[in-house]
Formats: C-alpha cells, structure tokens, sequence
C-alpha cells in the first residue's frame, strides 16, 4: 500500500511530465484547485485562484517586454500578491530575486543593480519609497492589477528549461557583502523533493511559519506547498504568542523555525495552555540549537524535532533527519539523497577528516547552484572543479555518518593562538538555568589578537552576577575558552530570518 506521499509523487510523475516549479504547482492545480494553497493576513487563496492570479501577471510582464533569461526582483510583505508574482514570473519564463522589505535601501540598490533587474514588483508605501532609490521600473502590484481586473487568457507556456534560472537569491551576508546565488529550476525541483522525502511532507500537511520568503529556508517552505500540495499559513513577522494561536488554531501538522523562534516560544506565556497536539514534527535550522533547548522543545511540542543545515548556494537543505529514522539531538542529520558531504581537514580540502574529527564541510550534488551572478572569481573560490563546494562550516560525523555542525569558519575566535568556537561556549552558558539565551563573539584585544565576550539574556526573574557565569564556566570549559567578560543584553542582532549576527556583538558591549 502508499503512503501518502508517494501517491502524490506518483500521480506528480505521471500527468504531463512536470520538470519546472511552476509546472509542479499547474499540476497541484488540476488535481486540487479548491483545496487552500496561502493563508496570509487573514486572507485565503485556493490553488486555483492563485493560479489565475499568476496568469494575469504573467501576462503583464510579457507585454512589458520580460522574456526568457530577465529576472524580476520582488520587494513586498507577505501576501497573496507576493507569491502570485512569484509563479507569474516564472510563467513568463524569467526569473525572479527576493529581497526582504527590511534591508536598508542601500543594501535593495546593490542587489537590483548586481541582478540586472529591470522591473521590482512591490506594494504601496514600500513601492513609492522604494522607486527613487533604483534605477529599475518600480511597479506597485496592487495598483497594477486593479487596472488591469480583466481576465487575461494564459500566456502560452514559454520554452525553458530545468538548467534555466529559478531565481537568485541573495546570501544573508552574516559574514561579509552578499551575492546573488543562481538557482536553477532543476536544483529546486530536486531540493523540494528530496526534503519532502526526508520530511513526509504531503497534501494534508498544514505548515506554519514566520520565516521570511526572501530567504532561502522560506523558500524551501513555500516549494513544498507548489510541489506537494498542503496548506501554508504565513505569519506577517515572527511573534511567539501568534505562533502558538495559529498552530492550535488551524490544526498545523509542521512549524518551521530557526533557534530564535523556538526559544522565544519555550518562554511565551500562554505556553503552558497550548494544546499544539496536532502537530506531528518540527523542524529547525539556520543555525545551531544548544542541547538543552532542543530537548524543551522536543518535550513541550510532543513531536519530533528535525534539525536540518542548508545554504543559499545550495537551494535549501543539505542535510536534515529523516522523519522515519532514530533521533539523535545535536546533529544535522544526513545528506538529502542524490548528495553528498565530506569533512575535509582545515589545512588539507583533498583529505578527509576522520570519524570524530573537526574539518571544514564540503557539499556536492545536483542541487548546487550555478554560481554567483556576475561572479566568476567568487564562484571558483567555493565551487571546486571537482564539485564540492566549500561551505564555510566545521563539523564532524560521528561512527554512523550522522553529521554536527560544530561553527562557522569565519566566526571561530583565535585568542593567543588557540582556536575557540563560540558554538561549544553557547552550549554550556545555555544550560545555566538563570541563562534564557546567549551569544558569543570576539572582541579584539592587543597581546591575544581577540578574546571571547559573552552576551546573555537571562530567564525571567532571574538574578546573576558575572562572577558567578565566569565560574560556571571555568568547572566545565579549558582556562582559554572562558568569555572575558559577560554583558547582560535584551536582546541580539539578528539577520531577517532570525540568525544572530555575531560579528555585530560587539556593539552591544559597554565603551
């Protein structure tokens, strides 16, 4: 007998050969058009509608002249416009770039400009303020479709291809100045299908989130629904106690979240009322997740918890736990199928490291983006000739191949030569019981080069000197590892999707 979803994917693999994501979502279309695809801002779209809405834009940019090989980029809240756009543009054969409507403006200039783009589709205020700023046709999607209300006839399907452009999506720049990752239709199909393989997902799935979609986990989220044919609830922005009302209050069987989002939830006040039994697994990603608050969160959500790791470069998930396999908490899990990860030494990318033993990870497979827009030399500094590309994270694997992301790279602090991951010092501040949240970062330092600074929110009613953390510290970590100090913070710099910055702590320490 099949489970749910192989007959979704095997009624996807026969009608007409879908190989693009637009396709996908044509075909979830004529098996279920009534059945709800957005829920957004107290609004509701039916895959057919958003079909059709999809149509009229598509067909508005193909008499602005958009063809094969343009992208559009896509600057707006989260509405049904917003994803109708997204589908449109793809239906006219182009593709699209996502910015997030909080990007300082200098940030939107750089990405239209390095993108080439030649229409922003945006939305009200965000559009008039916006269209001084760049030098592309700013076109304000509500206005456009109100005078332009007619049913337009489908724009005959455009000749492309899977190796075509999907989108570029922008890195987040947590680490420096960002680019523009091209993702190609065949790179997205493949990462949809294979997390939905290691998820479960299916067409009675209810999932919701507060991810951004400019991001590329949003995206992940939003290409489950075009491909499997469940229900996304969208939330505006991220806010616990709104979370918490629209899992119970629409009977969500998945949430998608980043650390900061569960911990917020673990401390949210209507928590301990919340029923949230129908959901039926998690997931959580974008960065690390200390012991302690993943096993809070496994116990007060009932579910599995599935941690995941991905990256713009490689249209979403890399590694995640299969929904059909043994927990192991801590870890990312394995790769999706059809890929694969090596742990290369840091002074050797050639060797692999051994079982149990730190070295950069290196990713390879078939859902690897093409490369940076306009950026060879970019592209050959993390896309080796052989494939793998570079990630820019350590971690090691364990006896059963199962993966742990140990830090980022370019984050690890050298304080008199010794290496010191902020990572391994969250994971221990993070089990005081005083400690609801912590961040560490370097801060630099004239004999040591840097040393490690500890930023911490404590638990309600909570009182704590730093001596007392410092000392907590020193019974469970190597004299060197030790933060030189702790700041008691309300809160971090964060990134769009909810990723601390750590390279903007400092600023939060005291002159």
């Amino acid at each position: 007998m099949l489970t749910r979803f192989e007959a979704d994917i095997r009624i996807a693999s026969r009608a007409d050969e879908p190989r693009l994501l637009h396709e996908f979502f044509e075909h979830q279309v004529r098996i279920r058009p009534e059945h709800p695809a957005i829920e957004c801002n107290g609004e509701v779209a039916t895959y057919l509608q958003l079909d059709r809405l999809s149509d009229r834009i598509a067909m508005l940019l193909h008499r602005r002249g958009i063809r094969p090989g343009s992208l559009v980029a896509l600057y707006s809240e989260k509405s049904l416009r917003l994803f109708a756009a997204m589908l449109g543009v793809l239906k006219a054969g182009a593709g699209y770039v996502p910015i997030d409507p909080r990007f300082p403006k200098a940030r939107i200039q750089s990405i239209v400009a390095d993108a080439d783009v030649k229409i922003v589709f945006s939305d009200g205020v965000l559009a008039r303020d916006l269209a001084p700023h760049v030098s592309a046709e700013v076109v304000c999607l509500e206005t456009e479709l109100a005078q332009n209300a007619e049913m337009a006839p489908p724009l005959a399907p455009v000749a492309i291809t899977p190796d075509d452009a999907c989108y570029v999506i922008y890195t987040s720049g947590t680490t420096g100045r960002s680019k523009g990752a091209v993702l190609t239709h065949g790179s997205i199909v493949m990462n949809t299908a294979m997390t939905a393989n290691m998820h479960m997902r299916t067409s009675a799935d209810i999932v919701v989130t507060g991810l951004p979609c400019a991001h590329v986990y949003g995206n992940v989220v939003m290409n489950g629904a075009f491909l499997c044919g469940y229900t996304l609830v969208l939330l505006q922005r991220f806010d616990a106690e709104e979370a918490l009302e629209a899992i119970d209050q629409y009977r969500a069987t998945l949430f998608e979240g980043v650390p900061t989002m569960y911990n917020y939830i673990l401390g949210a006040a209507s928590l301990a009322q919340r029923k949230l039994t129908s959901l039926t697994r998690v997931t959580v990603g974008g960065q690390t997740m200390p012991l302690p608050q993943l096993e809070a969160t496994r116990a007060r959500f009932g579910c599995p918890i599935l941690e995941l790791w991905g990256m713009t470069e490689i249209a979403g998930l890399g590694t995640t736990h299969p929904l059909y396999a043994p927990e192991k908490l801590g870890s990312i899990g394995l790769p999706l199928p059809f890929a694969q990860c090596k742990i290369a030494k840091l002074n050797n990318l050639v060797e692999e490291a051994a079982v149990g033993e730190f070295g950069e990870l290196l990713f390879r497979g078939p859902t690897t983006m093409r490369g940076y827009y306009g950026k060879e030399s970019e592209t050959a500094e993390v896309l080796l000739p052989d494939g793998w590309l570079k990630t820019g994270d350590i971690a090691y694997r364990d006896v059963d191949g199962y993966l742990y992301v140990v830090d980022r790279l370019k984050e690890m602090i050298i304080t008199a030569g010794y290496n010191i991951y902020p990572s391994e010092v969250e994971r221990v501040l993070a089990e005081h019981p005083a400690v609801r949240l912590v961040a560490v970062g370097s801060v630099p330092h004239g004999a040591k080069g840097e040393v490690a600074h500890a930023y911490v929110v404590l638990t309600p009613n909570a009182a704590i000197k730093s001596e007392e953390l410092e000392e907590y510290c020193r019974s469970r970590l190597a004299a060197y590892k030790v933060p030189k100090a702790f700041h008691f913070v309300c809160d971090f710099p964060k990134t769009s999707s909810g990723k601390i910055v750590r390279r903007e702590l400092w600023k939060l320490s005291p002159p």
